[in-house]
């Protein structure tokens, strides 16, 4: 009998634009405690909408400036706007904004780092009354508290280092989904790491220590690609 796939509890999900949705940013939603859905248009964003709405707007007008304000504003003239909506832009776009200030919360430039939008995402959501509320994932004897960062198999708690945690629990929120060492290390490190797939072996060969001989599976390895949490079928 397989083990019962990941709950989790929380936190809203952000609505990101464009789609596919820049990793480094991506990583600053997942920093700041909440899921992504990406999106191409105001059509996919009403219809991917969530039952309880969107927490958020994370959106680029680097690449697409027309398309990204068009969105901005189909958002904000909602029956109910959405807000808060962080923009991001380039330093010679900043011009552009004038005039359009009613269309965003806030907005970082790039080539800002992930924990500064994650930082400013942050701030947006606790002033609007929605941040993150706790969430837990849980993956049969493995419990994980993504707010008082601490996790425990079987009842036991693991003593793990930041990052063993970090990659513990990005593993965890996505079983049954191959890793390979190179995309471990810009999701867990992030793109200012600079170290090699030894890095990613040594935290998983730490982790399998700490999870202990009877758990150390959950965390398996897939030959010639990477690393994988949980079985493929679950």
């Amino acid at each position: 009998m397989s083990a019962p796939g990941p709950q989790a509890v929380g936190p809203g999900t952000v609505l990101g634009f464009p789609d596919p949705f820049p990793p480094e940013l991506a990583a600053a939603v997942e920093r700041a405690g909440y899921r992504l859905a990406p999106v191409g248009d105001a059509k996919a964003a009403s219809t991917s909408e969530p039952d309880d709405g969107w927490a958020a707007a994370l959106i680029s007008v680097v690449d697409t400036p027309g398309d990204g304000f068009r969105l901005c504003q189909a958002l904000r003239t909602k029956e109910v706007p959405l807000r808060p909506l962080l923009l991001v832009v380039r330093l010679e776009q900043l011009a552009d904004l004038h005039g359009r200030e009613e269309l965003y919360d806030d907005f970082a430039v790039l080539p800002a780092h992930p924990l500064e939008v994650a930082a400013r995402l942050r701030r947006l959501l606790a002033r609007s009354g929605r941040e993150p509320r706790a969430q837990v994932i849980e993956y049969g004897p493995l419990v994980i508290d993504l707010e008082t960062y601490q996790a425990a198999v079987a009842g036991r708690p693991l003593d793990l280092t930041y990052m063993e945690y970090q990659l513990l629990r990005f593993l965890a929120a996505r079983p049954g989904k191959v890793f390979t060492r190179e995309t471990l290390l810009s999701r867990v490190w992030g793109y200012e790491y600079y170290g090699g797939a030894r890095t990613v072996d040594v935290h998983v060969r730490r982790l399998r220590a700490k999870l202990g001989e009877e758990h150390a599976h959950l965390i398996e390895t897939v030959r010639s690609v990477g690393y994988r949490f949980g079985s493929a079928g679950s």
